[in-house]
């Protein structure tokens, strides 16, 4: 009876988990909870997916990110707000605690109001920058729609990018465009955390649309310098993510019609698909790689080949594998590797002694084993075992084992008959042992010469 409850609790906790895999609680930043009816297809569709939503203001007194050193929710929405500050809940100290303690950020930004102080600061600190005065409007004008933005040009189409492999470009149709209206661009640093997902065309830039001239001088950026959704993992996979325009996110967007300039047919926006496949990497719903199991073992049959031992000895035939799940939306499914990408093992000391191509051996229904097998170097030592793979839109996979490899046992050498390199050498020495004998021989039985002496004697 016991066992069929524990079974029951079990099966109603997996029913009523999130889709997410970090957490169900999701926080909505607004400058007033009535605005949330412009997001009400975006805000009831992650409803629909598990989450459980609280809002609250900037400025609320009860707003807390950690409760007892703990993190009071698991992800946060920022949608815009007229506020100069976030208050003292929401420093830019205290969002970087956040990311470090694995929480999750998708920041909405728009060109009609001016980005509060702590989101540029924290920007700044994830090496994105944004228009020196805090506003900016992305334009072009050859790629806008000609029915919402005749004259300001400030509705931008763009194709379905195919950056997030995982949850993105499967949603669109050919025909599909994202409607980018009111944005704000942003720039991006070297850093190798950083990553776009929707740059601007070509002959798109930002400017001031506060600066009333018919030209513009001083350009904040333009073409793919520009970009209109970026994102980065840190280092522990927490995600960070800048939608550079909130109004894609609204309703009046989610079932639009548009017509490029140029083109006589109008078509649906994407833009409800793109949301949804942003908001799911970004509240780690795609994308999500997990290790099942690591094992390593020595390429011989018998009672001592036991998996994951301590210590090897040289040149011994090792296979080593690795079983990997990637997680999309409800469920975990067989990682598959990109075609333009390689899952790498390390064998290494200080520096790599092998480093080979992992290769996908078996398959099952929600996961994918990889595996190598290659011999130990002649070199004895302290070595690992390092998948270390990191890459843009997946949660990083680290998996050090160290060993001991050892030289040979005295009685693990080879005779030295077996070597026919030794032979010469042992010719020798048989030829010396051999002529030896038979000097020894001669020697002891061999009479000594009669002196005269012993001749007068006799």
């Amino acid at each position: 009876m016991k066992f069929l409850v524990s079974f029951l609790v079990l099966v109603f906790a997996a029913v009523a988990q999130a889709i997410s895999s970090s957490g169900s609680r999701l926080l909505v930043i607004l400058e007033d909870v009535a605005e949330k009816a412009g997001y009400s297809k975006f805000l009831a569709d992650l409803e629909g997916r598990g989450f459980d939503i609280a809002y609250e203001t900037p400025k609320s007194e009860s707003l807390s990110l950690f409760h007892l050193g703990e993190r009071s929710y698991d992800h946060i929405l920022f949608l815009p707000t007229k506020s100069k500050g976030l208050g003292p809940n929401l420093t830019p100290n205290i969002l970087l605690q956040f990311i470090n303690a694995n929480g999750n950020i998708l920041l909405t930004l728009s060109s009609s109001t001016a980005t509060p102080s702590s989101i540029v600061s924290l920007l700044l600190e994830l090496d994105i920058y944004l228009p020196a005065d805090r506003q900016g409007l992305v334009v072009d004008h050859f790629n806008y729609d000609a029915l919402s933005a005749s004259e300001k040009h400030d509705v931008l189409l763009l194709q379905p990018p195919g950056a997030l492999r995982a949850g993105v470009k499967d949603f669109f149709s050919d025909a599909s465009v994202i409607a980018f209206p009111n944005g704000m661009g942003q720039t991006l640093g070297e850093g190798a955390l950083l990553a776009p997902v929707l740059r601007a065309p070509a002959t798109g830039y930002s400017y001031n649309p506060k600066e009333q001239t018919e030209t513009v001088d001083d350009l904040f950026a333009s073409g793919s310098q520009l970009s209109l959704v970026s994102t980065m993992q840190a280092r522990n996979s927490a995600r960070f993510t800048v939608v550079g325009s909130a109004d894609m996110l609204s309703d009046k967007w989610f079932d639009a019609k548009v017509k490029k300039v140029g083109e006589k047919d109008t078509v649906k926006t994407g833009n409800q698909e793109f949301a949804k496949a942003i908001s799911g990497w970004a509240f780690k719903e795609t994308g999500v790689l997990r290790v099942n199991w690591v094992e390593h073992h020595l390429n011989e049959e018998g009672a001592g080949n036991a998996s994951n031992p301590k210590i090897y000895r040289i040149k011994n035939d090792v296979t080593y594998s690795i079983s990997l799940s990637e997680y999309s939306w409800d469920k975990y499914i067989p990682f598959t590797v990109p075609e333009s990408d390689d899952l790498q093992l390390e064998f290494s000391m200080l520096s790599a002694f092998h480093r080979l191509k992992l290769n996908p051996t078996i398959s099952s229904a929600d996961s994918t084993t990889y595996s190598s097998s290659f011999k130990l170097p002649d070199q004895h030592g302290i070595f690992n075992f390092m998948v270390n793979y990191k890459r843009p839109f997946f949660t990083n996979v680290v998996e050090k084992n160290t060993v001991s490899v050892r030289h040979f046992a005295h009685d693990e050498w080879p005779r030295s008959f077996a070597i026919s390199g030794a032979w010469p050498w042992l010719a020798g020495i048989g030829a010396t042992v051999t002529g030896w004998l038979a000097f020894c021989t001669v020697w002891l039985y061999s009479a000594p010469a009669a002196t005269r002496e012993s001749k007068k004697t006799r």
